[in-house]
């Protein structure tokens, strides 16, 4: 086969919206999972062809992964399914993509990284969701600044969350809350409540360890970077997971969209901030997956570890949906 993407977690909740994405975009897909019921179903229904295969024998993967040319892993818990699929793409030299938003992801694609090189293949973990939101964001803002210092950046999460982000999270909940300084990750006081304005007046934001921690800091070199999540609705549910939905509907994902705030300083002291205003991150997310998809598909690809930020530029946010980046006076 040419040309052809594979979505392994087809069948779940951002695996699926992934698909109809990929089909509308008009991408010859190959859907892929754990469950053979679940993918015959979603298989019958889009009529798509599937493969099903498990994660713990490397050479079953490599021999599924054959004819595949973009693999998009939309299965988690990624801690569990990143390795497996990303070892087995460079085997195959198939270019990976995910949506990822634990940092194991990204330093497990830092390590592989010359090993992707040599074998030609480019591993973009985060192509779709808050790491493409805001490293676009940040990339934006750091062109203002003739010489980034420092970026401090934060997510506005709205809305209830997926079934499964919610059992991802709670088993990639970090002890440390981490920031970069001086390049080099350090633990810092999870208490250092910071305010920031996602366009409605500045709000509490509390430290967190993103992976904007990493790709920012590959893209850029900025030495000193500090992440931050404003939570509003239901976006952590504390209760038993299993109880919860698959994920919000789409009337739900259209009364909740998503924004970022960047402030950037400059060596020189200079500092300038910027605001991203776009869709629910789970509308977000397959639709900017899909489009990181097609781009490699039609060659645009780079061996080794990217930032989608940085490799597809920082305008790729604003190409998805209704996506608006602004400056703020400061």
């Amino acid at each position: 086969m040419t040309n052809t993407l594979m979505i392994y977690g087809a069948a779940g909740y951002n695996g699926r919206m992934a698909v109809a994405q990929a089909k509308a975009l008009g991408l010859e897909t190959i859907l892929a999972g754990r469950e053979e019921q679940v993918l015959a179903k979603l298989a019958s229904e889009s009529g798509l062809p599937y493969r099903v295969f498990p994660l713990d024998d490397a050479a079953t993967v490599a021999a599924r992964l054959a004819g595949v040319n973009v693999l998009l892993n939309c299965a988690g818990p990624f801690m569990r399914t990143a390795e497996p699929l990303m070892r087995g793409a460079i085997r195959c030299g198939a270019h990976y993509l995910d949506i990822a938003a634990e940092m194991d992801s990204y330093r497990l694609a830092e390590a592989l990284h010359e090993e992707a090189v040599l074998a030609g293949v480019m591993l973009v973990p985060g192509g779709g969701g808050s790491v493409a939101m805001l490293g676009c964001l940040a990339e934006h803002a750091m062109k203002r600044v003739t010489r980034p210092g420092k970026v401090s950046i934060a997510l506005h999460v709205s809305g209830s969350m997926s079934r499964g982000s919610a059992t991802s999270a709670a088993q990639n909940l970090t002890p440390e809350c981490l920031a970069r300084v001086d390049g080099v990750l350090v633990p810092r006081d999870p208490r250092d409540i910071r305010q920031f304005d996602f366009g409605k007046g500045m709000v509490d934001c509390f430290p967190v360890t993103l992976p904007d921690l990493v790709t920012i800091w590959r893209a850029s070199g900025t030495p000193n970077i500090e992440t931050f999540v404003h939570v509003s609705g239901a976006a952590f549910p504390t209760a038993d997971h299993s109880t919860l939905p698959d994920g919000p509907s789409a009337e739900q994902r259209d009364a909740n969209r998503y924004q970022a705030s960047v402030v950037v300083t400059g060596v020189d002291g200079e500092s300038v901030s910027s605001l991203l205003d776009t869709v629910n991150g789970y509308s977000f997310t397959p639709m900017a997956a899909a489009e990181a998809a097609r781009r490699m598909l039609l060659g645009d690809v780079r061996p080794g570890f990217q930032v989608p930020a940085r490799h597809f530029g920082a305008g790729f946010a604003v190409t998805i949906a209704d996506t608006r980046i602004t400056d703020v006076p400061t």
